[in-house]
């Protein structure tokens, strides 16, 4: 990896997005929520979620990943209320496919993930991009977990 080829992965967008992370306050009731961390860097994304008729009413996170995982986590953030489960699944096939297989820019509203396109070519990143997503996912098994017991 060269010098430029860094500069170019941590562009200005993304460094802002990193730095203007949303909803970071814990909830104070939580329906489902889960921890998931990338073993290959240690970038660790917690997620607390309320939900109302069957969509994302109220959202925490708490992310500890590198800019690219956090510029992630903030365009998640930023619209992940209002959500149901198909539109968070369909978000995270879309983000996997974009970094993996060249696939397109996940589509409205997470069409802000476009800015994390550079980092297909840096495998070693993909997990930590996908924390925010996967972490969601998690805490919505949770919540149906505790609804059918």
């Amino acid at each position: 990896m060269s010098d430029s080829d860094l500069i170019k992965l941590y562009s200005g967008r993304i460094l802002a997005l990193a730095a203007d992370m949303p909803l970071t306050e814990p909830l104070d009731h939580a329906d489902g929520s889960a921890r998931k961390r990338s073993p290959l860097c240690g970038s660790t994304v917690s997620v607390q979620l309320r939900m109302e008729n069957d969509r994302i009413a109220a959202y925490s996170q708490d992310v500890k990943a590198c800019a690219l995982g956090q510029a992630a986590a903030s365009v998640v953030g930023s619209n992940i209320i209002g959500r149901n489960r198909a539109e968070v699944e369909q978000a995270r096939d879309e983000l996997k496919a974009m970094l993996k297989s060249a696939g397109p820019v996940p589509a409205p509203p997470f069409e802000g993930l476009a800015v994390l396109e550079p980092a297909k070519d840096f495998k070693n990143r993909h997990a930590s991009i996908m924390l925010a997503l996967d972490a969601t996912i998690e805490a919505l098994d949770a919540v149906e977990k505790t609804v059918c017991a």
